[in-house]
Order: C-alpha cells, then sequence, then structure tokens
C-alpha cells in the first residue's frame, strides 16, 4: 500500500471482510445490508458495519466498530462511511478498492456514486493485487483448516459405497451424503453438485427425481466447510459394471492429474500446470473440454485465485492451496472430471485430499 500510495483499503465483500477481521456469520445472505471494513497503511482495521453486527465483530480482533441503524436506504451508512474514509485518507488522498477479476462490489452502484461525489479529491485504484497476493498464499492455520474439511470429505467419499445402491433417486443420494457429511463433522455443505445416468454433461446440478439404475455413473462434487474453510474436490462411482470407455476417460483424467502434481512446484506456473494436464487429455483421446480452466485456488471460497489456463502465469509459491481439475468430454454429451486439493510446500505438492483410486470404482 505504501510502495502504491494507497492510505487505506476498503473492503465490502464476505470473504475480504472476514479475510481482514474475523467476521464471520451467514447473515451475509440477507442483501438489505451493506458492510465495511477500512484497512489502513498503519493499525488495525476499522469496521463501518450495520449496528445488527456489532456484536459480533466485537468478538474479532477489530475494536474500532462505528455503526449506524440499518437499513436507512436514504444514508445506508454512506455519511459514516465518507466521514471514516476523509479521517484516514486526509483531503487528497487514494483509497485502494478490489475492482478486477473475481471481484465485485456489494453496495448499491448509486451509494458508491454518491460516495465518491461526497470524498471530492480523494480516489480510488483497483487495489486487486494486493488483496489477490494475500489471499492466494494461506497461513499454517489456514492450511490446517482446508486439511481438515478435506480429511473429513475424503472418509465420506470411502463410506459412500455404503450409502446409495441401485433403486435410490438422487435426492435420496445427496440427502444421505449431505447428512454424513454433517455427521463426519463438516459445519455445512454450501455447495453439492453432481449428476447420475450413463453419462452427462451437466456437472453442477441439483438432484432430481431420477433413479440410480444398474450400469450408471454417479458424481458427486462438494464444497464442505469447516471453521470457514472449503474442500473442494469429486469423486466418481460405477453402479454394478463399468462401460470401457467410461474406464478409459477416469483412467485419463486420473493420469492427467498425476501430471499436474509432477510439475506442481514453487517457481513453476499455473500455466505450466495446465499445459502438463491438458498434453495428457489430448493423448487420451479428448473431444474437448469446455469448463475452461484445469483447476483454481481454494480456501475461504470454493473457488479462489488463480486459475489453471492456457494464459493465466501465475507463479506458484509456496503455501498456495491448490485444485487440479483435468476434464474431458469422452463421448459426445458426456464429460468425466477429476479434482484433488493440494498445498504447495517448498518440495511440491502435499496432498490435502486422499489420493482417488486409479481405477473408476465399481458400487455392487
Amino acid at each position: 500500500m505504501a510502495d502504491r500510495a494507497i492510505a487505506c483499503l476498503m473492503v465490502c465483500t464476505e470473504p475480504e471482510v472476514r479475510y481482514f477481521t474475523g467476521f464471520f456469520t451467514p447473515f451475509w445472505q440477507s442483501p438489505t445490508r451493506p458492510w465495511f471494513v477500512l484497512v489502513p497503511q498503519m493499525g488495525k482495521p476499522i469496521a463501518v458495519i450495520p449496528g445488527i453486527g456489532e456484536a459480533t465483530m466485537s468478538g474479532t480482533w477489530v475494536d474500532d466498530i462505528r455503526t449506524w441503524p440499518a437499513p436507512q436506504p436514504d444514508d445506508d451508512g454512506l455519511s459514516l462511511l465518507s466521514q471514516s474514509l476523509r479521517d484516514l485518507v486526509g483531503p487528497d488522498g487514494t483509497i485502494g478498492l478490489p475492482m478486477g477479476h473475481e471481484t465485485h462490489l456489494r453496495m448499491p452502484l448509486n451509494d458508491f456514486t454518491a460516495l465518491k461525489a461526497s470524498l471530492g479529491d480523494i480516489g480510488f485504484v483497483d487495489a486487486t493485487d494486493i488483496v489477490r497476493s494475500l489471499r492466494m498464499v494461506k497461513s499454517e492455520a489456514e492450511i490446517a483448516k482446508v486439511a481438515h474439511i478435506c480429511r473429513i470429505v475424503s472418509d465420506a467419499f470411502d463410506a459412500l459405497p455404503n450409502l446409495v445402491h441401485v433403486g435410490m433417486n438422487e435426492r435420496e443420494a445427496f440427502t444421505a451424503f449431505r447428512v454424513d457429511l454433517l455427521q463426519r463433522g463438516a459445519d455445512a455443505v454450501p455447495y453439492l453438485v453432481g449428476a447420475t445416468g450413463p453419462g452427462f454433461s451437466d456437472v453442477i446440478k441439483q438432484p432430481d427425481d431420477r433413479v440410480i439404475e444398474h450400469g450408471d455413473l454417479l458424481m458427486f462434487d462438494t464444497g464442505s466447510m469447516f471453521d470457514g474453510y472449503s474442500s473442494d474436490f469429486d469423486r466418481y462411482y460405477a453402479f454394478g459394471e463399468v462401460a470401457p470407455a467410461a474406464a478409459q476417460a477416469y483412467r485419463t483424467v486420473w493420469e492427467a492429474t498425476e501430471a499436474g502434481l509432477g510439475v506442481m512446484r514453487p517457481g513453476a506456473t499455473t500455466s505450466d500446470i495446465w499445459a502438463a494436464m491438458a498434453d495428457v487429455l489430448t493423448e487420451g483421446g479428448s473431444l474437448g473440454n469446455s469448463v475452461g480452466r484445469l483447476g483454481h485456488g481454494l480456501g475461504m471460497q470454493v473457488t479462489e485465485w488463480p486459475s489453471h489456463t492456457a494464459d493465466d502465469k501465475t507463479e506458484i509459491v509456496e503455501g498456495m492451496v491448490l485444485t487440479l481439475e483435468p476434464g474431458l468430454t469422452w463421448e459426445s454429451g458426456k464429460l468425466m472430471l477429476h479434482e484433488e486439493n493440494v498445498v504447495v510446500r517448498s518440495d511440491g505438492p502435499e496432498l490435502l485430499s486422499r489420493r482417488a483410486p486409479r481405477d473408476l470404482p465399481v458400487i455392487e
């Protein structure tokens, strides 16, 4: 911030507010109230928040908490926020605000326009790079939380063949898996998608009443959470028997993951990881991949910076928590994905998810 002459950061989205303060609540699901945190160059963050959040924010390390009785659409914290920024920044300083890819502004656009007008010569600049560089590299405390939820999910996937069977419908299978995750210690299962059938292209769907049949595949992909940190990996299963083409597709994405693990180390780039996996997918006869990337960052959110793409080129550094997610279309309308969660250590990747079996598991 000092190098960029940024007097303070202003953040207003749940992950950034939580990252800098520890303020953790599902109340963000209500869109009614905006929340703001100001991070000065020196000293603790300042919270400018609705009064309903004061007690929870008081449980964090933040001790300067400024509130208003929200909601007040005519002045929903704007005057309080404007005065707080002027006090921190001075008459012609600069405020950093995340404005780039994978960011958004969680306040009414009309209010942001009014805020800028109220600040006179104080300007806003894009601070995405500052927040991105911080959040991409995890502390050991953060890594421990991701590792814990990955162990829970790995255990649940290992036990899944005892929970699901031919004759269940998708709703029943999803419910059984979700309940098992919670009973094993997940705090929440906010992201659970999947599909069943002889093959499928929709891998982000919610369950329906389709009944599982002999010869079907099942895929579950979950971002389960523990203490605010997420897992994100999937597993495939077959019921009764595996079609040869499905077995080959599964082995291909498994081998692509091995290739990604082989090049994931400090100094490599996300594009190096992408290329290693893409080569295996091409050699394996992939009909294409429309997902757009082959993995991403992981932490407080189920997907974070960076992305494993051909042109991302983010340098891999120690402490990053990443997913490897190769995918291919093995027959028309049939997509096969594979995903693992890892942390980058000085000598390479350390698996946080339990490695999937080399061959597609069969539920008898």
